[in-house]
């Protein structure tokens, strides 16, 4: 029997995994049988998503949350630890956590600006990673490491350069821990995501002028949702993965194609 994507006994961090695309992956991984641990930096968000994630679950004790600020090494580093002793082992982890710009031209972006985006999009997916390659090392099994970086990695996105350039430095990250790592068997894999609805798009997709313009560039005739990254996360997390590494998975509809 063909069982690959069972993942009854792995454990999953996924950073941001109290809400949006995150979250859709914690969905997808706890109902293939993982263990999951989400961090978020928002204590009651956080709480919130393990008490809705546990009411779904077969098993409400494969669901632990953590908060966790991941441009912070400190917090990053304890809230790793703690997530070992409640899973046992971490044998996927996701850096979903990240932040968006703020429509700031750049004549106009400050370097604190700047810097404010490379905290968490780049920095706390190289603190995330390098936590969990070193317990992957230690424990010898192997495993799966998946960015979330964004179409904005492989476009122009105007108004956006520093969100822009935090998700190619990202997927670069990937391509080149993944030739690193191997030799651990490690897989280390970026999602691309396009438009989606999650709270940080929101404002954007209420906006009629944004929504006109860019809906009839999505061959698909929709915005994605957080539940179409379900798949892609049980596959990057499962062994019919065990030969994939060093990709880009670019899950928009569409967008980029058309």
């Amino acid at each position: 029997m063909y069982t690959p994507f069972n993942l009854t006994g792995r454990g999953v961090v996924i950073t941001g995994g109290n809400g949006g695309i995150g979250y859709g992956m914690a969905r997808a991984l706890l109902a293939s049988g993982a263990s999951v641990a989400i961090w978020g930096s928002n204590p009651d968000k956080t709480t919130k998503a393990r008490d809705a994630l546990a009411a779904e679950c077969s098993d409400p004790k494969r669901v632990h949350a953590f908060t966790c600020d991941v441009g912070d090494e400190s917090q990053i580093e304890s809230c790793f630890a703690a997530s070992v002793a409640a899973l046992g082992r971490v044998d996927a982890c996701f850096a979903n956590a990240g932040v968006s710009g703020k429509g700031t031209t750049v004549l106009e972006m400050s370097l604190e600006e700047f810097r404010r985006v490379q905290r968490i999009n780049v920095e706390g997916v190289f603190m995330t990673f390098r936590a969990a390659a070193r317990h992957m090392v230690e424990h010898g099994q192997g495993g799966s490491l998946v960015a979330t970086a964004s179409t904005a990695a492989i476009e122009g996105a105007a108004r956006n350069s520093h969100y822009g350039a935090s998700k190619g430095a990202v997927t670069s990250f990937v391509r080149a821990t993944a030739v690193e790592l191997a030799r651990y068997r490690i897989r280390v894999n970026s999602i691309l995501p396009g438009w989606i609805e999650t709270d940080m798009t929101e404002r954007s997709f209420n906006n009629d002028k944004f929504a006109g313009n860019v809906m009839p560039r999505i061959p698909a005739r929709r915005w994605g949702h957080i539940d179409d990254f379900g798949g892609i996360a049980v596959y990057l997390a499962s062994d019919a993965a065990a030969y994939t590494t060093g990709e880009q998975f670019t899950i928009d509809g569409g967008y980029t194609k058309f």
